[in-house]
């Protein structure tokens, strides 16, 4: 037989109680601890000259703290039910790969690890048909730092959030002069509603190029890039939702770099450039090369270059020889092709007021100070030598 008490003939002091016992019991219908979902999802920018890339992977951690230690508390584990290997280079154009969901505290979450398997034959590079070993000293331990948009992300109540780690194979991979690679991770996180669809930007390139690569980018830095399909399609997607438009930049051996400005997204929807971007023929290569050190920093050296416009876009990349520090970077003379979205035909014509041949370099790498340099190409080869200094 159930017993019911009237509050109401009840001293206040007793009423008072078992109204907060009533409301630490969840009585009021509202959870003691909010919980959310996260699913997390696992794609790629493409690796430059691997026949594949193969991590293995054993769980995912996150944690509310941006400075918690591998020992400390709040890690929350999204593990494997076995070590899954992955070719990197799968997912591509707009492929993901599923790592996990977990129920989890709601909250505000700024720090992801990605832990790969610690078995020296677990993780490997082919390289001309080739495997060779890929060192992942990080990886093997506290995970590899992931490094997430914007800060952190928010795991809301009763909600899903996909969790798209973005992994960069190619600047991911450093050679270390004798024959052999070493993992030095480029992980991008951003969080998806799972509400909403895929935010992405499709397209068609020119058939037959070689090396071709497409990304979007923002502000000269690349958010997303993948190799178009034989039959010339692209796929940047996903995307981070973003109020800035991208610039959608296309590289190739032997070609001018092209570039789109103003390529809008919309939350959930994939924007069609309808114009195939067909660069011209670089009749002229120039080679930068040089070092940076010290070698242990393992420096990333970028080349970029300004439109009349104001636009600035990468245009190539390299990671310093993790033996000795030197990189080489091949670049087109001839002025690059520049183009405005429409949702029309979109004209691509050579930006003459742009200064062609002359780039901007910057190294950069984790615990130093970035240096830039600017050369110029347009009658021979150039040299940039860095070293960087230690951030205080």
């Amino acid at each position: 037989m159930k017993t019911s008490i009237s509050v109401r003939h009840l001293g206040l002091p007793v009423a008072l109680s078992i109204a907060g016992m009533l409301a630490a019991c969840g009585g009021g219908g509202d959870s003691a601890t909010a919980q959310g979902t996260v699913q997390v999802k696992l794609t790629d920018a493409p690796a430059c000259g691997f026949d594949n890339v193969n991590v293995t992977v054993t769980k995912v951690r996150i944690n509310q703290s941006a400075t918690a230690g591998e020992s400390d508390a709040g890690w929350q584990d999204i593990a494997l039910d076995t070590p899954r290997t992955i070719d990197l280079l799968t997912l591509t154009n707009g492929l993901t790969t599923d790592l996990g969901i977990k129920t989890l505290p709601a909250g505000h979450y700024t720090q992801v690890r990605l832990v790969l398997d610690k078995t020296p034959s677990a993780n490997s590079v082919v390289v001309s048909g080739a495997t060779k070993a890929l060192s992942t000293p990080s990886g093997q331990t506290s995970g590899l730092k992931v490094n997430i948009k914007d800060g952190g992300f928010d795991v809301t109540a009763n909600s899903t959030v996909n969790l798209v780690l973005d992994f960069d194979a190619c600047k991911s991979i450093v050679t270390q002069g004798n024959g052999s690679y070493a993992l030095k991770p480029v992980i991008t996180a951003f969080p998806v509603l799972a509400t909403t669809g895929i935010t992405g930007i499709t397209g068609s390139v020119a058939t037959g190029l070689t090396a071709p690569l497409v990304t979007a980018q923002q502000n000269g830095v690349v958010v997303k890039a993948t190799v178009p399909t034989s039959d010339g399609k692209f796929d940047l997607s996903p995307l981070p939702d973003s109020s800035v438009s991208y610039v959608v930049v296309l590289t190739a051996d032997g070609r001018t770099t092209a570039a789109i400005t103003g390529v809008p997204v919309t939350s959930g929807q994939k924007t069609a450039i309808g114009t195939t971007i067909t660069p011209t023929v670089s009749t002229t290569q120039r080679i930068i090369s040089g070092t940076a050190t010290p070698v242990a920093a393992q420096a990333l050296v970028r080349a970029t270059q300004n439109y009349s416009n104001g636009t600035t876009v990468e245009v190539g990349f390299k990671n310093a020889d993790a033996s000795t520090g030197q990189y080489s970077l091949t670049v087109p003379v001839e002025a690059p092709l520049l183009g405005s979205y429409s949702t029309s035909a979109i004209t691509l014509a050579p930006d003459v007021s742009a200064t062609a041949g002359k780039y901007t370099l910057q190294a950069s790498a984790t615990g130093y100070a970035s240096q830039t340099a600017n050369v110029d190409v347009g009658s021979a080869d150039a040299t940039a030598n860095f070293t960087l200094v230690p951030t205080p």
